[in-house]
């Protein structure tokens, strides 16, 4: 299912969808990082491309560090 999150990023808030699942992925990483959850997603926001959306950025992040897991195995 698809949810919609609030976050606020340097002094301003800001909404994104992200599917459950994904979500589950983005805290695991918090986790495993020791990052709060906004810390992290602050550094999603500050590194994606200007012409990424939000929510994309996040799944592509999650992606990225799934792959990035996968690969050490």
């Amino acid at each position: 299912m698809i949810r919609k999150h609030s976050v606020n990023l340097r002094g301003h808030k800001t909404s994104f969808s992200l599917e459950d699942e994904f979500w589950a992925e983005l805290n695991g990483i918090a986790k495993t990082t020791g990052l709060p959850i906004g810390a992290l997603l602050q550094r999603i926001d500050e590194n994606r491309d200007e012409d990424t959306n939000f929510s994309s950025a996040i799944r592509l992040f999650v992606l990225k560090a799934l792959k990035a897991q996968a690969e050490k195995r």
